[in-house]
């Protein structure tokens, strides 16, 4: 990430208000014009034609049902029934949360959004919810893209109340001998980073969903950030976690390393809200980098491209960043013309500069075939393009939805032996499902988000034209043909994207049934009354 573009980012910690339909803030909505002007580049990129260009249905014409609950006398001042916020707390970031806020479709919409300042206003709130038999659902930034956020609880409750953690937000103490900070759950990237920046720190924790996501957020989900090697998921920087759940606190000791039975902290990393609302939590910081190095090297065809990273992966250099994009993924982005896949390799260090680790990595690319590109100043060269793409990608779905293309994007990881079989099977699969719902032309590219000695973690994004009005139907047939790939060729239904209500079939497949029967006897001890989240990771 540039400094121009972290400090453009850091500002957005005041944005102005949220749009209810889409990602980021009103002041940067695509108008409709716009899209239709940028048609062209469009079909350029994705390989859609573009036709007409639909533009979101204003909130007031919305559906959007009436609350079935009234906030408390005692809780007045922690809960609204704000048309925008109930609208905006209604879905997650998906292609389909997307698509559904764009037509004014809010079905699961919450109740009431709760807005605690802190842990005093969770206990209350969750003393009266489940007193109540209210679902409340942890909103943290609600960046989910597999329905982790979606008010969508099932029967049997008298209301949702969505549990917007923004209030709960800053660096409440920082450690510099044992470079740790403890951080409010509700602390957004930008907002973290400004203020461990001050201190000459930072998490080095850079999701896609960066600008809006959060802390508690990522512990909940076991998000994937940065690092594409060794510390690759949030779970590596906790250090210790805090929650407030239904049966009270959980704490768990800072400690660097602990071999004391099962971990507390393991428990709650990838809970998704179902044991409780994290508060805050320890985490290990570092020093700013100040030593980078990045190059992209071009691979005459995908494969040899996955030998190199392979390598790569096993050789101990641990690189920062080592994403492979397939031909079709270069394009997409931008870093590439099509015509051959590219890997983006770079090493960084606030202690040395990392020439001979960047040095040994561009051997093993040309021990491959890869072709290094030469570096280009001016941000211009295949590495920034990429990176800005990345950034951006959030933004241009949103137009992309408008113009009536399906873009979304589904990941996983395997080990790699079995990778060659998974790719092949994946694509086929997503291609046979497009063809089923007659769409030709689709597109199913991959990259390598992040990569370990045993296997890849492979990001799949599809592009193809929309069919109008059931674009929530074709995406979903797409989606469960490549789930079940997935899981056939031995992969994880979700690396770093979580489980949501979305991975539910494929997840009770994946884990051993013991485990699951035991995380539903801990959420029954921790939350009697079954508030937490109902639906997420399969707990009812």
């Amino acid at each position: 990430m540039t400094r121009q573009r972290r400090r453009r980012i850091l500002r957005l910690a005041a944005v102005s208000r949220l749009k209810h339909w889409g990602w980021g803030p009103e002041e940067r909505a695509p108008a409709a014009q716009d899209v239709q002007a940028g048609a062209a580049l469009i079909t350029q990129r994705t390989g859609v034609a573009v036709s007409a260009v639909e533009a979101p249905l204003p909130l007031e014409r919305a559906r959007i049902g009436a609350p079935r609950i009234a906030a408390p006398a005692p809780l007045e001042g922690l809960l609204s029934s704000d048309l925008h916020e109930r609208a905006r707390h209604a879905l997650g970031k998906s292609y389909c949360d997307v698509v559904r806020g764009m037509r004014g479709e809010f079905d699961d919409a919450p109740d009431l959004v709760a807005t605690p300042a802190d842990e005093r206003d969770v206990e209350r709130l969750l003393e009266w919810c489940s007193a109540e038999r209210i679902a409340v659902v942890p909103y943290g930034g609600g960046t989910s893209v597999v329905g982790g956020v979606t008010p969508r609880v099932g029967a049997g409750y008298a209301g949702v109340v969505s549990l917007d953690t923004a209030r709960l937000s800053g660096v409440r103490e920082l450690d510099p001998v044992s470079r740790a900070a403890r951080i409010a759950g509700g602390t957004t990237g930008p907002a973290l980073e400004r203020e461990l920046g001050e201190h000459g720190m930072t998490l080095r924790f850079f999701p896609q969903s960066f600008e809006f996501s959060t802390l508690g957020g990522w512990v909940a989900t076991r998000a994937g950030g940065h690092f594409a090697t060794l510390r690759t998921h949030i779970d590596d920087l906790v250090e210790s976690v805090r929650a407030i759940g239904p049966a009270g606190l959980w704490e768990s000791r800072r400690l660097p390393a602990s071999g004391a039975g099962p971990s507390p902290d393991r428990l709650l990393l990838g809970s998704e809200g179902t044991l409780g609302v994290i508060t805050e939590a320890w985490v290990r910081v570092r020093e700013r980098p100040t030593f980078r190095s990045s190059r992209a090297v071009a691979f005459a065809d995908f494969g040899r491209g996955v030998q190199c990273v392979r390598e790569l992966a096993q050789s101990g250099l641990e690189p920062a960043n080592c994403r492979l994009l397939d031909a079709g993924e270069a394009a997409l982005t931008g870093a590439g013309d099509g015509s051959r896949a590219k890997l983006i390799v770079g090493f960084e260090s606030a202690d040395h500069e990392p020439d001979a680790e960047m040095a040994r990595a561009l051997v093993i690319c040309a021990e491959h075939g890869g072709e290094i590109e030469a570096e280009r100043s001016g941000g211009e060269g295949a590495v920034e393009t990429w990176r800005g793409a990345f950034l951006q990608a959030p933004y241009l779905r949103d137009m992309l939805v408008m113009a009536g293309v399906l873009a979304e994007t589904f990941e996983t990881a395997v080990t790699w032996e079995r990778f060659d079989a998974l790719h092949r099977g994946v694509r086929e699969a997503v291609q046979s499902a497009l063809l089923d719902g007659g769409v030709t032309g689709g597109r199913v590219n991959c990259r390598f988000t992040h990569v370990y000695p045993d296997g890849p973690a492979p990001y799949f994004t599809v592009v193809a034209p929309a069919v109008r009005g059931e674009e929530v139907e074709q995406w979903q047939h797409v989606k469960r043909a490549a789930s079940d790939a997935i899981i056939l060729a031995g992969g994880t239904i979700t690396h770093h994207h979580a489980v949501g209500r979305d991975h539910v079939p494929w997840y009770t497949r994946q884990r051993p049934e013991l485990f699951a029967r035991l995380l539903a006897a801990g959420r029954a001890e921790l939350d009697p009354a079954q508030i937490m989240n109902p639906g997420v990771l399969g707990l009812g």
